[in-house]
């Protein structure tokens, strides 16, 4: 049986859940049991980190290092804290806590911007992971393995037992060729909504690929439209915070005196009945934004990638373009950052090409004849200039529509050069 890694095509499905209230219960059970893990690899590191700076051979010093060292696997910290003996405890979960402590490290060692390994805190949302295993089977189904589909609408999990889920999962299960699953991953939001995401491999591409419509397209990013495209067409940019802000304001106001309220009554906050109400009503609101918000990229993005052999857009750096306190609430309701990645993971999945060129002067730059705002004594085209007239060849253009076709050119000539 091949590994996932040796299969040719990869996929995430994730799924809505509705466990019971006894299933709920073992959810949780795992979730602080993985926590726990992970903080206690933390903390041994820690330790360890201090241990090593003394210089002298200290027999109680290496005795200490020799043990802490010995603890960084499932089997041994199990031994040591016997409350993670528990039958209720998936033992895949012992072991993917500790995998993603290491991940968590080789991630630091490629990207110093994410931060070495911290402690996990209690929260309100709840996740662990297991695998799905195939014993004694010579071909990997979605319907007979340790984590299998029983039908449309129900899933076996190991410890938690039959899980009714809602999704997209009818179409995968039609397939008749060897898929396997992977990683799965068990969630719970603040909005106390569960979800069961699963790694998928096979050798035969998940979707049905599709001869293009159209050629090329640049597609240029901003505030005032969602996009413009380098063939005119303009995406709307619906907003939804903006919408709900409003609302969402005066409930998180009622929040605060809830909680001003139960503090000055010495009251624990997770047992405070009107707190919880409002705080999962305003759960509720910030997951209906970001609902709809999704839903509208993953349209965007998958009409773009599969009518088109070439997608080309600006590469944008987020984390830089929110230092502009007067934009910043405009960026993060827009959501670039996501619709960028989307349409990375799904030009591979469709077999398309999906390329970023560096920005730069691509809005400032006449298509036509190449005269660059700025220049020659002329000033630069600002925010609110969204029609303008080349002062060179006296061509009048859009400013964002120009854009797109400049990004298109650059990507064109990136792919050239390579």
């Amino acid at each position: 049986m091949k590994s996932m890694a040796k299969m040719k095509h990869h996929y995430g499905l994730k799924m809505r859940c509705y466990p019971s209230d006894q299933q709920k219960q073992l959810i949780k059970i795992n979730s602080d049991a993985s926590r726990f893990i992970y903080n206690e690899m933390v903390a041994i590191n820690k330790e360890l980190m201090q241990l090593r700076r003394v210089k002298l051979p200290i027999d109680i010093v290496q005795d200490r290092i020799k043990q802490l060292t010995m603890r960084q696997n499932a089997k041994q910290m199990s031994n040591h804290y016997q409350f993670l003996e528990d039958e209720r405890i998936d033992s895949l979960t012992k072991a993917n806590a500790i995998q993603n402590y290491r991940k968590a490290w080789n991630a630091f060692r490629k990207v110093h911007a994410t931060g070495v390994p911290k402690f996990h805190r209690k929260s309100y949302h709840w996740r662990y992971q297991t695998n799905c295993q195939y014993p004694g089977q010579k071909t990997a189904l979605l319907t007979n393995g340790t984590v299998c589909f029983l039908d449309n609408s129900h899933v076996k999990v190991p410890k938690i037992g039959l899980l009714r889920v809602a999704g997209s999962q009818a179409r995968l299960l039609k397939r008749i060729c060897e898929t396997r699953i992977g990683t799965v991953t068990l969630t719970k939001d603040s909005a106390d909504r569960f979800f069961l995401s699963m790694q998928l491999a096979s050798d035969e591409s998940f979707v049905k690929v599709s001869k293009a419509t159209h050629g090329h397209v640049g597609i240029d990013l901003n505030t005032d439209n969602f996009l413009t495209d380098s063939e005119g067409n303009i995406v709307p940019n619906p907003r939804y915070y903006r919408t709900i802000k409003g609302k969402l304001a005066k409930e998180q106001r009622i929040l605060s005196r809830r909680q001003q309220r139960a503090k000055k009554e010495h009251r624990s906050l997770r047992d405070s009945k009107n707190y919880q109400k409002q705080r999962l009503l305003v759960a509720k609101l910030h997951a209906k934004v970001m609902n709809q918000r999704h839903n509208f990229l993953q349209q965007i993005s998958t009409a773009l990638i599969k009518n088109h052999d070439l997608v080309v857009a600006e590469e944008l750096r987020s984390k830089n373009l929110l230092k502009n306190h007067a934009l910043a609430l405009s960026i993060s309701d827009v959501g670039w950052r996501t619709f960028l990645g989307m349409l990375a993971y799904k030009a591979k999945l469709y077999g398309r090409q999906f390329i970023t060129i560096n920005p730069r002067n691509t809005t400032q730059t006449c298509r036509d004849c190449g005269f660059v705002m700025g220049t020659n004594g002329t000033d630069k085209l600002t925010l609110d200039d969204r029609n303008w007239t080349c002062p060179n060849c006296g061509i009048h253009h859009i400013r964002d529509w120009n854009a797109a076709k400049n990004i298109l050119d650059k990507g064109i000539a990136k792919l050239d050069l390579s």
